[in-house]
């Protein structure tokens, strides 16, 4: 039996054991909190994503996904709870408008690289996060965005955690297989040859100007269309949420999973969303220590990221592929 279980299946089927566990939590359980928290694990599931793909396989470091994300949020919030419009369309007019803010932060870094192209994108964080404050006819400034409604389809409404812990991930489902179909097929190489040396990539036939805009842009998107998605799950948004910190942990998820893999950085997203609510899934642990653990929540983040960079530059992903005895040529599944 144990010789049926080798990597390459337990690759494929750990994604499939995985979401039956997640859509049969709410049959298992109706602890409120509980759902909220896991709600949050698939937002920034998304986020990462995205993430992955600019980061992880076409080598394009962005501080600003963040900015995207509120972006979406605040696209969302504002029309669904000062307009009217329906949830969907300004879920739909949240993404789209995260997108084309990656796509035109994008066209003039296109000659940036490494630290000056993370500094562009840093700008573009700080920018927004001015933004954010100042145009308080549409974020409500400091004191934030309140009254955003549930997510609703119709007359179908979309107001318990459990529902909203479904919705989450339902969709957080799609965006990873979408994600790992363009791993798969000739975007995905693209990206890869992108990653390893431009010029190369050039003389391979690639339009490297045309992939890093496409790539930011579909990154962009799908980080704003978390933003759109957090709105609706939390009722009340506000600048802090989106700050430079956000971005530099959403980085800190890729590298400690693992650059080139989307499911080392899925696995690292989990766990470093889920150590601030360390409670909620192991019951008895004191007030104290959740405080101290949530006050020290990107010290703890930034020194994992350091020893990963130090004793294990592949990250999760890499270590998961030594400790099954396979190389990454040859793992199957979702690397």
């Amino acid at each position: 039996m144990a010789r049926f279980l080798t990597p390459r299946i337990l690759g494929r089927a750990l994604p499939v054991v995985a979401c039956g566990v997640l859509f049969l939590v709410p049959m298992l359980t109706d602890d409120r909190y509980l759902f909220k928290v896991l709600t949050f694990v698939g937002l920034n599931v998304i986020v990462i994503a995205g993430l992955a793909l600019l980061f992880g396989f076409a080598g394009q470091i962005s501080l600003g996904h963040a900015a995207f994300v509120g972006i979406g949020a605040y696209t969302c919030g504002y029309l669904t709870a000062a307009r009217g419009v329906p949830w969907i369309v300004a879920v739909i007019a949240g993404t789209v408008l995260a997108g084309v803010g990656g796509f035109l932060l994008a066209i003039p870094s296109l000659r940036l690289k490494g630290h000056y192209l993370a500094m562009a994108t840093l700008g573009f964080n700080e920018i927004m996060s001015v933004l954010f404050v100042e145009l308080r006819p549409v974020t409500g400034g400091n004191d934030g965005l309140r009254g955003i409604p549930f997510a609703s389809i119709g007359a179908w409404k979309i107001d318990t955690p459990a529902g909203n812990y479904l919705l989450v991930w339902g969709v957080a489902v799609v965006v990873l297989l979408l994600t790992a179909n363009i791993i798969r097929t000739r975007p995905g190489r693209a990206m890869r040859a992108l990653h390893g040396s431009e010029l190369g990539a050039l003389a391979s036939g690639v339009d490297t100007g045309r992939l890093k805009t496409e790539v930011f842009a579909l990154s962009a998107g799908i980080a704003g269309l978390a933003g759109a998605l957090y709105a609706s799950s939390v009722g009340f948004i506000s600048p802090s949420t989106f700050s430079l910190e956000f971005s530099v942990l959403l980085i800190a998820m890729v590298v400690i999973g693992g650059a080139g893999s989307l499911a080392g950085p899925v696995a690292a997203c989990a766990l470093l969303t889920l150590l601030p609510y360390a409670d909620a899934l192991i019951p008895g642990l004191s007030k104290e220590l959740i405080a101290l653990i949530q006050d020290w929540e990107a010290d703890i983040s930034g020194f994992v990221m350091i020893l990963v960079l130090l004793f294990a530059p592949g990250g999760l992903a890499a270590l998961g592929r030594r400790l099954g005895g396979t190389s990454a040529r040859g793992a199957g599944g979702v690397q």
